[in-house]
């Protein structure tokens, strides 16, 4: 049987990127494995009682979920410690509430406040590809999901645009000059901006009237002219 420790967080030591007090209560949940970082994912329990303020404690917590429909990306979850993360869609049907995870600005976790008509669309980034023994190509996402397909044109860093909770391919939204990228890490953290040049590592975009530098793998695709997704708080 695990230890408390190991169950639970420190307030004080969790991520940085929780915006919830590190006052008061000493522990936190600990979210259970899953498709997310602790940086940039934290479990249901703590986005439905200290975010969003759908409960008060973590037993109420429990009655929800197991009485309300909580959907993550389509499905329904029940497990208090479920690791939601970034571009996750979090859905309650029952008071007509979406959200998605994203970074703000100061690079802290938000669930903000999406339109019924985005809720079945999730874009993933490719952080990796491998050719398998069918002839199909399998594409390793950053949420952990890998998607099968015959075209072998995507590359590493590119966006799929998918349908939850189907997995389906909807449009491929490629990393080059013109690619509209929202930043998920380094001092520009929380920033949109259009590609205006790629050089080895190092990606050059604009802000504005900026021209601005960072690194190409801390650039999230999500669109082509314009966002795909809505990305204020």
């Amino acid at each position: 049987m695990g230890s408390r420790v190991e169950k639970h967080l420190s307030r004080l030591a969790m991520p940085k990127t929780w915006k919830i007090k590190r006052k008061g209560r000493k522990w936190v949940t600990r979210p259970l494995p899953g498709p997310h970082s602790l940086k940039v994912g934290l479990p249901l329990n703590v986005l439905l009682r200290d975010m969003l303020s759908y409960a008060q404690t973590a037993k109420e917590v429990k009655y929800v979920l197991n009485n309300q429909e909580i959907l993550v990306d389509g499905i329904r979850r029940k497990e208090p410690k479920f690791i939601v993360g970034l571009m996750d869609v979090v859905s309650i049907p029952s008071i007509k509430k979406q959200f998605r995870i994203l970074i703000n600005k100061k690079g802290i976790i938000i669930a903000s406040e999406i339109k019924q008509d985005e809720i079945k669309i999730k874009p993933c980034k490719i952080i990796g590809k491998t050719a398998v023994k069918t002839g199909k190509l399998q594409l390793n996402l950053f949420d952990g999901k890998n998607i099968l397909t015959e075209d072998k044109s995507f590359n590493t860093g590119d966006t799929v645009v998918i349908e939850v909770p189907s997995h389906k391919i909807k449009e491929v939204l490629r990393l080059e000059k013109g690619a509209v990228v929202y930043l998920t890490k380094g001092k520009h953290i929380g920033e949109t901006g259009i590609v205006d040049e790629i050089k080895g590592k190092k990606l050059i975009y604009l802000s504005g009237k900026d021209k601005l530098e960072t690194l190409k793998g801390y650039a999230f695709v999500i669109g082509k002219e314009k966002p795909v997704i809505e990305l204020h708080e």
